[in-house]
């Protein structure tokens, strides 16, 4: 059975694609069969594990949602990259700006990448997608798709004050295009526990959010080990696996996991 988790925030720089990298990866390390999907048309994603040049994919998500509006006959292999932590990744790059503006024509236009994502589901254990830092179009077709959200918030104010707008957009949603959506927990990022003011905003999202949100009890150290992964295109695991924060994403892996029982 699979599960389809997206990782949204309308914030950016709040670890969102190091998150959907270490716990894709993490869950491939399991044992389960992954794919990532990158919706954010700066490829992010994409460049992370390697393919520094996005804009110079052949096929890449834009195609295959094209195909979707077009109603044209989709290889579910097309586009599909192989990384060499086993797992695989549908990139994404510029040309999803232009293809946001042609979906606000297309009739039933939330539900385009649940198309495709659907027809995935077969192939994959966990299919999970890192949405761009809005909540614009691709995001909502991201929130429809999924079976649950997980929402990376940096240990700082303003991320943290921007949670209500993304909730509220969760929900409505979950009222009107996806029953079955949940959120599957606030992961807090980039946490600096050296500091007073880290640990008053982690008390202040247990406290306003704790009672109808899971909070993860993992949370994600500030590190800039994490952010060289990025360059090198691999996980932090194999970057720097006896780091705090490779210890983190296991943990949090873990976590997951065990939400699933």
């Amino acid at each position: 059975m699979c599960k389809v988790i997206s990782i949204a925030n309308q914030k950016g720089g709040v670890a969102k694609t190091t998150t959907a990298v270490n716990l894709g990866i993490g869950l491939a390390r399991k044992g389960n069969k992954v794919l990532l999907v990158d919706t954010d048309p700066q490829g992010s994603l994409t460049a992370s594990l390697g393919y520094v040049e996005p804009d110079e994919i052949p096929v890449t998500l834009a195609n295959i949602l094209t195909a979707v509006i077009n109603e044209e006959e989709i290889d579910m292999a097309a586009g599909i990259l192989h990384h060499e932590e086993n797992i695989d990744i549908m990139p994404g790059n510029i040309e999803l700006s232009a293809l946001e503006v042609t979906m606000g024509n297309v009739m039933s236009r939330e539900l385009i990448l649940k198309d495709y994502i659907d027809m995935m589901r077969e192939r994959y254990d966990y299919i999970l997608i890192d949405c761009m830092p809005s909540l614009g179009m691709m995001t909502i077709n991201a929130l429809v798709a999924s079976d649950s959200v997980l929402i990376p918030v940096q240990a700082a104010y303003l991320p943290v004050k921007g949670l209500q707008q993304l909730i509220k957009t969760i929900m409505m949603v979950k009222k009107r295009l996806n029953r079955k959506l949940k959120i599957q927990g606030i992961l807090l990022t980039m946490v600096d526990y050296r500091t007073n003011y880290a640990k008053d905003i982690s008390s202040k999202v247990h406290e306003t959010y704790g009672s109808r949100i899971v909070v993860f009890q993992n949370t994600i150290p500030m590190s800039v080990k994490a952010a060289e992964t990025s360059a090198e295109g691999i996980s932090i695991y194999a970057h720097c696996p006896r780091s705090k924060v490779a210890e983190a994403y296991r943990n949090l892996t873990e976590e997951v996991l065990e939400n699933e029982k």
